[in-house]
């Protein structure tokens, strides 16, 4: 059994955090050692781990941000391993066995899991995003491009190798731009479906919007430009990109129907065009939610395919417009020397 130091990032954790805590101490084997790293709370979550007896640790700035609290706790980490786990997750008790298990093959440097099927928030837009990362991640190819830093692990020494996680200053892609430099270095990461989480938190759609546009999907798509690249696995497979093509489709179809009422017959085939590339995950919450939970996430889904794929356009617009503008200064002085 190879020395496994959790790392835990927590800011305001409140009772989800609470949870989470009990759960780590009740692991079997336990770990090397729990690093708590407070990301200047001003609730009480400093004050109770430390009366669970956990390391705590404390970041030099308030609010600095998940990636600088977990670089923090892997800089005193003493294990071969380093398992990072969010601060409103359940880890069940054999996660300890399983990370040591999945990384005993010496050709793996880093492994990730996924929530389970049952979150703990009973609302529909906290069933819904958790059922919708459980599917993906179930459903995924176990060789990753990509890292998760909710419950995933990686070899200490490569950790500090390919210098840590970047520094985001918010909670964002700190886990997915890692795991990319991993892989571009030649690091194989593997995602291990039976790892599994119970995620706590509460969403709405608003903290949906706002966590996937702001802190996911704007900075994910100027990494991917940055680094010309463009996965296929997870969120980026192909039938995703295409369904976010049809999403468009539809829009455009539905307010040019309000001119052309007879441009409303398109809506049928793009519409079963959607089904059709993403029934599987349709099917599957259909079978675990019922058929009315699964309207609400088609509808859900659709949306969530518009604002991510227009963040996208967002962000290579933009950048093809700084390029631009960085030119003229040279296309104006090659005209006048004309």
């Amino acid at each position: 059994m190879q020395n496994i130091s959790v790392i835990v990032p927590v800011y305001n954790g409140g009772m989800e955090w609470k949870r989470a805590l009990d759960a780590l101490q009740q692991l079997s084997p336990p770990p090397h050692e729990i690093i708590v790293v407070d990301d200047g709370s001003t609730d009480d979550s400093r004050a109770y781990a430390e009366s669970r007896g956990v390391c705590v640790m404390q970041t030099l700035h308030p609010r600095s941000g998940p990636a600088v609290a977990r670089n923090l706790g892997a800089a005193h980490a003493s294990g071969e391993i380093l398992l990072f786990v969010d601060s409103d997750v359940l880890v069940y008790p054999d996660a300890v066995a399983r990370v040591s298990a999945s990384l005993a093959d010496p050709q793996v440097s880093a492994i990730f899991g996924s929530y389970d099927n049952l979150p703990g928030d009973k609302g529909f837009f906290s069933q819904y995003r958790n059922l919708f990362h459980h599917y993906v991640h179930q459903t995924s190819q176990p060789d990753a491009a990509t890292f998760w830093a909710g419950c995933g692990a990686i070899r200490r020494e490569i950790f500090h190798r390919v210098g840590g996680f970047a520094d985001y200053r918010r909670p964002s892609i700190e886990d997915i731009e890692l795991g990319y430099r991993l892989t571009g270095l030649g690091y194989r990461i593997r995602l291990v479906k039976e790892l599994q989480v119970k995620h706590l938190k509460r969403w709405t759609l608003r903290s949906i919007l706002q966590t996937d546009i702001r802190d996911r999907a704007i900075p994910w798509a100027e990494l991917l430009v940055r680094e010309r690249q463009l996965p296929r696995d997870l969120n980026l497979k192909p039938a995703h990109r295409i369904s976010a093509v049809l999403c468009w489709l539809v829009v455009l179809v539905v307010f040019a129907s309000l001119l052309v009422p007879a441009a409303a017959l398109l809506l049928a085939p793009l519409v079963i065009g959607l089904v059709f590339l993403n029934v599987a995950l349709y099917r599957f919450l259909l079978q675990s939610r019922g058929f009315v939970f699964m309207l609400g996430g088609i509808a859900c889904h659709w949306l969530y395919y518009l604002y991510s794929s227009a963040a996208f356009a967002y962000v290579v617009l933009n950048r093809r417009v700084q390029l631009l503008v960085n030119q003229m200064p040279h296309l104006l002085g090659h005209r006048a020397r004309m």
